[in-house]
């Protein structure tokens, strides 16, 4: 616990320095209030097989109406409150591993990718366990954890899973010194030049468990907004009034049910 109280007045010290980062720009066709169409200049595009999409549970044209409702509630609500404060990044939390944050953050990304007026950006920020690029089925040469500790181009790592205004901006290989990095100066600038580099995107960070480890807390403090993911028979109440707790610097916009799959 202390390990984590120190994550955190570290992370509050470092939130106002801020610098800006080079980003790679991808060019935006725009009609008035109205993406049309984005040209990915040094964004790979790998497109995900349908069959890996289905296998993994995220949205594509073979999913239940039902569950394509689901997040599309989701996300107009999500995005109503984002957009009533002023906030274009979030952050998906949980307290454990195994209660669906990553799939929500997936799917809660593609269903706003799918509004006209936006553009989105998934971080996978679980340096620990990165898994948002196997969801997808592409295998990364490069992460987050490359950029910032091998200073490794952000355009070499930018990925388009074939899925319209969404980027990926993966994980690729486990780091043991996770909550200091999400804590550093570099993350700082990365996080302050994702979310302004485009007025119209919406930033989704995947964050480890928050119970687990200080790495969520430490980086808690850089975005505007999370969202909770629950998992039905499997959260506790304790474990949702202890995450809660430890987010006193960040605004909840709510939790997420999600059903234990069979």
């Amino acid at each position: 616990m202390e390990r984590i109280k120190q994550a955190l007045e570290r992370a509050r010290h470092q939130r106002d320095a801020v610098h800006s980062a080079s980003m790679p720009a991808s060019r935006i066709v725009t009609a008035p209030g109205t993406i049309q169409s984005v040209t990915y200049t040094n964004t790979r595009v790998v497109p995900s097989a349908p069959g890996v999409l289905r296998k993994n549970k995220i949205i594509n044209s073979s999913v239940d109406e039902s569950t394509i409702t689901a997040y599309n509630m989701l996300r107009t609500q999500v995005l109503q409150r984002l957009k009533e404060h002023g906030w274009n990044s979030m952050a998906i939390i949980s307290a454990h591993n195994g209660e669906g944050r990553t799939l929500t953050a997936i799917n809660l990304a593609i269903s706003m990718a799918r509004e006209v007026d936006k553009t989105v950006l998934l971080v996978d920020l679980d340096l620990r366990r990165p898994s948002v690029a196997n969801y997808f089925g592409f295998t990364p040469e490069f992460g987050v954890a490359d950029f910032l500790l091998n200073d490794i181009p952000l355009q070499q790592m930018l990925i388009n899973p074939g899925i319209e205004r969404l980027v990926v901006l993966p994980g690729n290989c486990a780091v043991t010194n996770s909550a200091e990095l999400l804590a550093s100066e570099k993350m700082v600038q990365l996080v302050e030049e994702l979310k302004q580099r485009y007025p119209s995107r919406i930033v989704i960070f995947d964050l480890p468990p928050l119970l687990s480890a200080a790495d969520a807390l430490a980086f808690a403090p850089y975005v505007e907004a999370a969202l909770l993911v629950v998992a039905d028979g499997q959260t506790t109440k304790n474990d949702i009034t202890d995450t809660l707790a430890m987010l006193e610097v960040t605004n909840v916009l709510g939790t997420v049910l999600n059903r234990k799959m069979a």
